[in-house]
């Protein structure tokens, strides 16, 4: 019988994995964090941030995946360098950065490593209403993933996929991450500069916006001026 009870936890080195891995920890779970090298723009400095993060919430094992391979499919802003990110606002459809499939192959490298860590929980940071369009982050496909984690894990298995962040505005994520102390000045959103942030694509537009809204200053340095 297990005393201790354990969470897989997808981290980017993002606001929100690294809000959705505080509150793992919040709640009592062992904390295994998980990232994934997968060819993006800021590669490195997101693996910084990664590293920092589970030093400074402090997690019982680090895994870092290299998956080469999402380069070699490209279609997506932010593995082929010859799309630009776009910067002019919020896209039709589909955003050209979003990756093929990126949550459904990372939920499945997540669970193998769960069941070898008898882990009770999944952790994955997504964000429905308020994120940037990715099909892969809609609730009802991470529940569907959810059961096919259940039909293709041993029957010992207990590995429930958490998603705490999916109904929430990046305004109440800001809030939650100061309310749990998640180190913010940790945390990078823009998808395409690794020294400073842009501030003009998407993923800086919709971070700066949560901050605004919530009344609190960002931590990390832009660009341009906030």
């Amino acid at each position: 019988m297990r005393e201790s009870k354990v969470a897989i936890c997808i981290i980017s080195g993002g606001m929100d994995s690294a809000l959705s891995m505080a509150i793992a920890k919040d709640l009592g779970y062992e904390i295994v964090g998980v990232h994934f090298n997968y060819g993006q723009r800021t590669q490195a400095k997101e693996l910084s941030c990664f590293r920092k993060l589970t030093a400074d919430l402090g997690i019982i094992k680090n895994y870092e995946i290299d998956l080469d391979f999402f380069s070699q499919i490209g279609a997506s802003a932010l593995t082929d360098k010859s799309i630009a990110v776009p910067t002019g606002g919020v896209e039709e459809g589909v955003p050209v950065t979003y990756v093929p499939f990126r949550n459904g192959i990372f939920l499945s490298i997540a669970t193998a490593i769960g069941e070898r860590h008898q882990a009770q929980a999944l952790y994955i940071g997504v964000v429905e209403e308020d994120s940037s369009g990715y099909p892969d982050c809609r609730e009802s496909y991470i529940q569907a993933m959810g059961k096919a984690i259940d039909l293709g894990t041993r029957d010992e298995t207990k590995l429930k996929i958490k998603m705490p962040l999916v109904a929430l505005k990046k305004r109440e994520i800001v809030q939650k991450s100061i309310e749990l102390s998640v180190p913010l000045e940790h945390t990078w959103s823009c998808y395409q500069s690794e020294y400073k942030a842009c501030g003009v694509c998407d993923s800086c537009r919709l971070r700066l916006r949560g901050f605004e809204q919530a009344g609190v200053e960002d931590p990390i340095q832009y660009a341009i001026p906030k």
